[in-house]
């Protein structure tokens, strides 16, 4: 069973990035994706001024660290998500 995962990446200035840049790291992020197989996925990616904030299900860190360093994108910081709410858990 694969865990939600949020990974803060540190890039300088990625929020300036235009379309096809981001179009760009997508496709490298995507192609080594395809190569660790499916104990790995990207769900999304926030974009920020000097930071990314992406949610990845993985089966563990180790693999996230591995992506990291197969794409060239940093994983500053890796927290696994024990638990999710929203504005419905009111209801519930």
């Amino acid at each position: 069973m694969l865990k939600r995962f949020i990974i803060e990446r540190d890039i300088p200035a990625v929020g300036s990035l235009d379309r096809e840049q981001l179009r760009q790291a997508a496709g490298k992020s995507n192609s080594v994706l395809r190569e660790l197989g499916p104990d790995i996925q990207w769900v999304e990616s926030f974009v920020a001024g000097d930071k990314t904030f992406c949610v990845y299900l993985a089966k563990d860190e180790a693999i996230i660290h591995k992506h990291a360093e197969l794409s060239g994108f940093p994983a500053s910081k890796i927290t696994e998500v024990r638990k999710m709410i929203d504005p419905t858990t009111e209801q519930s």
